[in-house]
């Protein structure tokens, strides 16, 4: 089985991480705006802390493949496919192919004797210093005194978000901030020439007009699923979402819009509210969500406003009264400090089994006083870069339920 989910808290079987590396000690104060950071990380902790998610996973029966390692097999398939691969990301990063800069750098990329070496190297970032230029610089470098040629990718530990895995199939998206649209190269690659997911089904592409990032989507069951109209899901890539899924994938019957609040720390649906059971969801609950109903109506999409809450709708959906585990346990305060840092933003591995941050502890207790079993991991750096435990990972299989 290469790729099935059809819930949000089903078995998890097959996941795909990021560990964090070199991109996130190429921030720098004058780049987190840019970079979509608030801070830099302490590499060697993120990494601590990353390992530690992925050994919980791993106890847990979960398979954990990595980023790096996909891409670096999907390259190495063929001269070919490398080369189409090196040559589209250059350009992507801005750097025009007629350009003197760009067969230098092709070059420099090319001079890795390890394919996974210059994976590593590409997303932390190339500095023009290290290109072999003969001391040449480019007017780009002198006029913006810039460092880098191409840009560090310090939000690739954040999986969730370039391409969601819906079914059999996934959609590959759009993203919202120019810093983040190469990371949907590699899945991109991966989901064209790896010989695992070559042949997968595409809901959603990375051409279009309008942005949606995975973040945003939930597979609630088999024929519903939501979606959050957000700081960087637009509502008009939902609609395109639906009407592929509507044609494509025959058991997708509904869809919801969540629309909530834009802004940076609620930048995604999952950032206000995940799933952990059939009939048990954690939720920040300071703001109330407006949710539109999409179906399939002949050739075309009819659209409803629901007017029950979030819990009713997910009452409805599931057929079992919804509880809601409120962030910060309901307090005003503690609920906008643990949501800053993703209290609501958990990784559910199987039914009533979550993975959190141990920095949330009162939405952790609150959790298990609903009867949750909660695996805390260790956060004081990975929570810097504003995503938990959900947008670390996207399920690749999951048990249906």
């Amino acid at each position: 089985m290469k790729l099935n989910v059809t819930s949000e808290y089903g078995i998890l079987k097959k996941v795909l991480l990021h560990r964090p590396g070199a991109e996130t000690e190429n921030l720098t104060p004058d780049t987190y705006e840019e970079l979509l950071f608030d801070d830099a990380y302490f590499l060697k902790k993120a990494q601590e802390e990353h390992d530690v998610f992925a050994s919980v996973l791993k106890k847990e029966g979960v398979e954990v493949v990595y980023l790096e390692d996909l891409i670096t097999e999907t390259i190495s398939i063929s001269e070919e496919i490398k080369k189409l691969f090196i040559e589209q990301f250059i350009y992507e990063a801005k750097i025009d192919k007629k350009s003197k800069l760009f067969p230098v750098v092709v070059k420099y990329l090319n001079s890795f004797k390890d394919n996974k070496e210059m994976i590593i190297k590409i997303m932390a970032g190339v500095r023009f210093s290290e290109l072999n230029n003969n001391g040449i610089k480019s007017l780009s470098e002198i006029s913006t005194n810039k460092l880098f040629v191409l840009d560090p990718m310090p939000n690739l530990i954040f999986t969730r978000d370039p391409f969601s895995t819906i079914g059999k199939g996934i959609s590959l998206h759009t993203m919202y901030y120019e810093t983040r649209k190469r990371e949907t190269l590699f899945a991109y690659y991966i989901f064209k020439f790896h010989p695992e997911y070559k042949e997968t089904t595409q809901y959603y592409n990375r051409d279009r007009s309008s942005s949606i990032e995975g973040g945003d989507v939930m597979i609630l069951t088999k024929d519903t699923i939501a979606v959050g109209i957000s700081q960087r899901t637009q509502a008009q890539s939902i609609e395109k979402l639906s009407e592929s899924l509507f044609q494509k994938q025959e058991n997708i019957k509904t869809i919801y819009a969540v629309d909530i609040p834009k802004g940076r720390s609620w930048m995604h649906l999952d950032t206000v509210f995940t799933q952990i059971d059939k009939n048990k969801f954690s939720i920040f609950s300071n703001y109330k969500f407006d949710i539109f109903k999409l179906t399939k109506n002949d050739n075309k999409i009819k659209i409803e406003k629901y007017t029950k809450g979030i819990d009713k709708v997910m009452t409805d959906v599931f057929g079992v009264n919804a509880q809601l585990i409120h962030c910060g346990n309901g307090d005003p305060l503690i609920s906008e400090r643990e949501q800053w840092n993703d209290g609501s933003n958990v990784l559910a591995i199987r039914p009533n089994t979550v993975i959190t941050y141990e920095r949330n502890y009162v939405t952790n207790q609150a959790l298990r006083d609903a009867g949750v079993k909660v695996i805390e991991i260790p956060s004081g750096e990975l929570s810097r870069g504003r995503g938990g435990p959900r947008c670390m990972s996207m399920p690749l299989i999951r048990e249906e339920v």
